[in-house]
C-alpha cells in the first residue's frame, strides 16, 4: 500500500453512536453534526447493531460527506469485555447479521441482574428507568443506566457513575460473555470489511495480556488499531502508534462520541494520527461512498 502524502492529516472519524444502540442522537443528527465539526470521513459504529447504517448513509450523501459503514462488535477476552470495530463492509451480510444478533441475546436478562444488584445498594427502579433511555431494547447497556443514575440524582456525571457503579465490584456490575475475537473479526472480514482493536487503552491488560490480544488478533486477520480517539489519554497516542508499528496494523481515529456535554471528545475534534502511521482508511478507498 503506497501511502500518499499528508494522509495521516485526514479528519476522519470512524467511531461513534446513535440512539441505535447508546448514543443519544439519531444518525442523521450525526452525520449533520460531523459535517458541521470538519470531518472529511465519517462512520457510525453502534454497538452490535447495523440497524442505523442505511439512515447515515443517505444522510452522509445528502451532505456530501464520504462515508463507509461501521459496526462495534463487543467481544470477551481473558475475562475482559473487548470492543472490535468493523469498517467498510457488506451490511446486508447474512453471517454478520446473524453474529450480531447472537451478540445482542442476553442483554435484557443481564440488565435486569444489574437492576437487583443496584436495588441491593438502595437504588430501586433501576431497570424502568434505564428502559426510558433505549430506543432498541435488544440494546439496553450499563450508559443507559448510567444516565438513569445521573438524572435521578445519585451522581452528578457519567463519568462519576463508572467511579461507584456499574464497574467490576461495585454495585450494578454484571459480567456478560460476548461474541469471541476470532469470531467477531471472521464476521467483519468475511463480509469485506476491516477490523480495528478499538480503545485498547481502555481495557486495563497486563503487558502479558495485551500482547495475546493483539497477536491474536492478527492471526483472526484483523488489520486495524484505535491509535487516536476520546477514550484516549494523550499519553495513550504514542503507545499505540508503537504498538501499530509493532504488529504491522494500520492506524485508525475515532471520538466515540456518544452524547454532546457527556463524551469527552466531540466528533471531529481529535488530533491528526502521527505521520508515520498508515492509516486504515488508505486501506478502505474502495469501500467509502463518496457524495
Amino acid at each position: 500500500m503506497t501511502r500518499r502524502p499528508q494522509s495521516s492529516l485526514l479528519n476522519a472519524d470512524l467511531h461513534c453512536h446513535s440512539f441505535v444502540s447508546d448514543g443519544t442522537l439519531a444518525p442523521e443528527a450525526l452525520a449533520a453534526r460531523a459535517k458541521a465539526k470538519g470531518v472529511e470521513l465519517w462512520a457510525l459504529t453502534d454497538h452490535d447493531e447495523v440497524g442505523g447504517q442505511q439512515r447515515a448513509r443517505e444522510a452522509a450523501a445528502a451532505l456530501g460527506l464520504p462515508w463507509v459503514s461501521g459496526v462495534e462488535v463487543s467481544v470477551t477476552f481473558a475475562g475482559v469485555t473487548v470492543h472490535i470495530v468493523g469498517l467498510g463492509f457488506d451490511e446486508d451480510d447474512a453471517a454478520l447479521v446473524a453474529g450480531l444478533a447472537a451478540t445482542r441475546g442476553g442483554r435484557d436478562e443481564r440488565a435486569r441482574e444489574m437492576a437487583r444488584s443496584l436495588a441491593q445498594a438502595g437504588i430501586e427502579g433501576g431497570f424502568e428507568g434505564a428502559l426510558k433511555y433505549v430506543s432498541n431494547p435488544q440494546l439496553i447497556s450499563r450508559t443507559h443506566f448510567a444516565r438513569f443514575l445521573v438524572d435521578s440524582g445519585v451522581c452528578a456525571d457519567t463519568h462519576a457513575v463508572f467511579r461507584k457503579y456499574l464497574v467490576e465490584g461495585r454495585p450494578g456490575y454484571v459480567p456478560h460473555n460476548w461474541a469471541s475475537l476470532g469470531d467477531a473479526v471472521r464476521w467483519i472480514t468475511n463480509a469485506g470489511g476491516v477490523a480495528v482493536i478499538a480503545h485498547p487503552g481502555r481495557y486495563r491488560f497486563t503487558p502479558n495480556e495485551e500482547f495475546a490480544l493483539f497477536s491474536e488478533f492478527k492471526a483472526h486477520g484483523g488489520q486495524g488499531v484505535e491509535v487516536v480517539t476520546g477514550s484516549h489519554q494523550r499519553s495513550d497516542y504514542a503507545k499505540y502508534a508503537a504498538a501499530a508499528r509493532e504488529f504491522g496494523l494500520l492506524a485508525s481515529r475515532g471520538s466515540d462520541f456518544h452524547a454532546p456535554g457527556e463524551s469527552a471528545t466531540d466528533l471531529g475534534e481529535l488530533p491528526s494520527l502521527d505521520a508515520q502511521l498508515s492509516p486504515v482508511w488508505e486501506l478502505l478507498e474502495r469501500r467509502i461512498r463518496q457524495p
